[in-house]
């Protein structure tokens, strides 16, 4: 049974940081190419970041020099580092294994930058 499950969201003020992780389960998680997407209040889901299997990462120019996407093949786990939160960045946190035509969606994580 395919698994991913996200933590780590929560509240945090403008400037502050979080760690979002995705932990994946019933699949070779070090063939897929993971990504995380959003979806903010009243707007469509959004590409954030991707990390194929082998080669180099993508961003999405708004989060250029803030976040920072890493997999550790060991533990089947995808992660996103973010920094210098702002409000805008405030939304629904997805994470996608994909590999060919085969996809996997975790169900998200909120977070919320707010003073």
């Amino acid at each position: 049974q395919v698994q991913l499950v996200e933590s780590g969201g929560g509240l945090v003020q403008p400037g502050g940081s979080l760690r979002l992780s995705c932990a994946a389960s019933g699949f070779t998680f070090s063939s897929y190419a993971m990504s995380w997407y959003r979806q903010g209040p009243g707007k469509e889901r959004e590409l954030v970041a991707v990390i194929p299997s082998t080669g180099s990462t993508n961003y999405a120019d708004s989060v250029k020099g803030r976040f920072t996407i890493s997999r550790d093949n060991a533990k089947n786990t995808v992660y996103l580092q973010m920094n210098s939160l702002k409000p805008e960045d405030t939304a629904v946190y997805y994470c996608k294994a994909r590999r060919l035509w085969t996809e996997h969606w975790g169900q998200g994580t909120q977070v919320t930058v707010s003073s």
